[in-house]
């Protein structure tokens, strides 16, 4: 019988290096889990691998959050997947999906840029896997070093300083919280595709 394996891309756009930071952490998190293995690749070369997306199993997608919404170079790869989505070509349908974002304020609206990455999986007929851990660091025995510091439920959300560049930000609580999102959808995705 052959292995048990499940392929997880992450694709994302990073405008200052902040989500590509948080990009390898997630897709460290998939690789830290046994018979999965992470793809990582930005929106460009996301847009020119069309035939390499449609044979993972999973999508986690990554994008920072600019005045409110996802950045625009995301935006565009979304908008170039439209002609397969009204041509009913429904190539992603039915892998799992997850997705993450980063902003330099704490809330900055990241939600919503959640919220669109899970409008746009479903237009994609794929399955949400939200992030499973409870808002954190939300009483006195709370602290900036738990997961999920920022409190958000549907996917990773990381918050940047604006003055610290990728070498200093997001901080590792940020980033364990991305790598926790990533071994989450590896070990539902084998899940998903073999049962228990």
């Amino acid at each position: 019988m052959s292995e048990k394996k499940a392929t997880v891309a992450i694709v994302y756009h990073s405008g200052y290096g902040h989500t590509k930071k948080m990009a390898t952490a997630v897709a460290e998190g998939v690789d830290s889990v046994e018979n999965a293995k992470s793809i990582l690749m930005d929106v460009t070369e996301a847009q020119s691998k069309w035939g390499e997306l449609e044979i993972v199993d999973a999508i986690i997608f990554g994008a920072p959050t600019y005045m409110g919404s996802l950045s625009a170079p995301f935006k565009a790869f979304m908008d170039a997947t439209s002609p397969a989505v009204f041509a009913k070509n429904f190539a992603w349908k039915d892998k799992l999906a997850a997705g993450f974002t980063n902003s330099a304020s704490r809330a900055g609206d990241k939600f919503n840029s959640l919220i669109q990455l899970v409008a746009f999986s479903a237009q994609h007929g794929m399955h949400w896997i939200s992030l499973g851990l409870p808002p954190a660091n939300n009483s006195t025995k709370g602290s900036e070093e738990d997961l999920n510091r920022t409190g958000h439920w549907l996917g990773a959300a990381s918050q940047s300083n604006a003055d610290q560049g990728p070498d200093l930000a997001p901080p590792f609580a940020d980033l364990k919280t991305g790598s926790h999102l990533g071994a989450r959808v590896a070990n539902t995705t084998l899940q998903f595709k073999y049962g228990k």
